[in-house]
């Protein structure tokens, strides 16, 4: 099985622990962050809008990082990020336990938190295909997908408990120190030394991966789709805690027992992935149709229980959406093209985090979180079928 025989190898072994630590604090802080928002305005717009300045970076700085990480060895460039994320985390821990924290600070550490991690990102994602190696690479996407998936299961689940018992200070503090051992990892591992070798003007080569995009048929759509989709099916940051809180009148640990869901039916998806063999594009279609399903369901009037079960099924539609996409990519790239062709599919998945994080927070608090989610679901259905039709169209051609 391609992706056990990766745990085989040490160094990938050590990888794959250390970024599940590192995952698991992250899911911790994104539960908190979210419910502090609610908590401290009462408001789903608002908690979008924090939301989206986290994503906003990508908006700007997403091709820069992918000439970036194709221009310096990845292993220095992600020492400098990670250092930086445990630094800002640990930064919102003290300002929460010393009761100085406010929605304008809250706003400002999304916006730096997500500035580095959109260089994170690509040189994250060029750094394992070094570590693991082109042929191993679906493999490793299947591993990844399986650990950040039981991070995000058991990430908010405790998260909810240490903020109803010991207060959010402590799901800051804890991702802040969960980036250690990567950082312990990425200063003995003999891989990520050296750069990707490109060199010339960064301008021209941003622009050579913007060119392989535009002439690649089958890359151009899935960039399309997973902006679309992010925009309108992938905002869970922002529906979630709101349709919790607003909707459904759960606490913290309700809210966490949502997420705690989603991140179950997440999981399956990647166990499944994990133990198949080969790649199916159609895997796309399915986790596309999973994410519009559960935004219709959404607009029931359902229960706490059935609301997570929908949430599950979502989970796994964000795992084959988001794994398919990103194993077509990876798999479809020259090497020497890597981090920007990476980088601009970051570009479309995080920079449909702005509009659609602020959108959908704008929606539940005009029409309601049932009204809202089943409008997202219909708007995500609409734009899949376009996209689809145009495959079809220019395949035909």
């Amino acid at each position: 099985m391609p992706a056990l025989e990766l745990l085989r190898d040490p160094h990938y072994r050590n990888y794959w622990l250390s970024l599940f630590v590192s995952q698991l604090g992250t899911w911790m802080q994104q539960a908190a962050q979210a419910w502090l928002v609610i908590e401290l305005t009462g408001s789903a717009e608002r908690l979008g809008l924090v939301v989206a300045l986290q994503f906003a970076p990508a908006l700007l700085f997403s091709p820069p990082a992918g000439v970036l990480a194709d221009r310096v060895p990845r292993r220095t460039l992600l020492r400098v990020t990670q250092v930086a994320m445990a630094g800002l985390a640990l930064a919102m821990a003290g300002l929460l336990f010393l009761d100085a924290i406010s929605y304008g600070r809250v706003l400002i550490f999304a916006l730096l938190y997500g500035l580095a991690n959109v260089f994170d990102l690509p040189a994250r994602q060029a750094f394992t295909v070094e570590l693991a190696s082109r042929e191993r690479y679906p493999g490793a996407i299947a591993l990844n997908a399986f650990s950040f998936n039981v991070a995000r299961l058991a990430g908010p689940a405790v998260a909810g408990l240490l903020m109803a018992h010991l207060g959010m200070g402590w799901a800051f503090l804890i991702n802040g120190l969960s980036f250690l051992p990567m950082l312990v990892f990425l200063g003995v591992v003999p891989v990520g030394l050296a750069a990707a070798g490109v060199r010339g003007d960064p301008l021209a080569q941003l622009l050579e991966g913007v060119s392989y995009v535009r002439r690649t048929p089958a890359v151009l759509a899935v960039m399309v789709l997973i902006f679309w989709v992010g925009t309108f099916a992938i905002n869970f940051q922002t529906l979630v805690p709101a349709y919790a809180r607003l909707v459904l009148g759960l606490g913290a640990e309700g809210y966490g027992g949502i997420m705690s869901a989603m991140g179950a039916g997440a999981l399956a998806g990647a166990v499944g992935q994990a133990l198949t063999h080969g790649f199916s594009a159609r895997r796309i279609d399915y986790g596309v149709s999973l994410l519009v399903l559960a935004h219709l369901l959404l607009f029931l009037p359902l229960g706490p229980l059935a609301v997570a079960a929908v949430m599950g099924l979502a989970g796994l539609g964000m795992v084959l959406t988001l794994v398919g996409t990103n194993t077509l990519i990876q798999t479809a790239v020259p090497d020497e093209l890597r981090g920007r062709v990476i980088s601009i599919y970051m570009l479309a998945l995080l920079g449909s985090g702005p509009p659609g994080s602020y959108l959908t927070g704008w929606l539940v608090d005009t029409l309601g979180g049932r009204t809202a989610a089943g409008l997202l679901g219909v708007l995500a259905l609409l734009g899949w079928a376009g996209v689809r039709l145009w495959t079809r169209l220019r395949s035909r051609r």
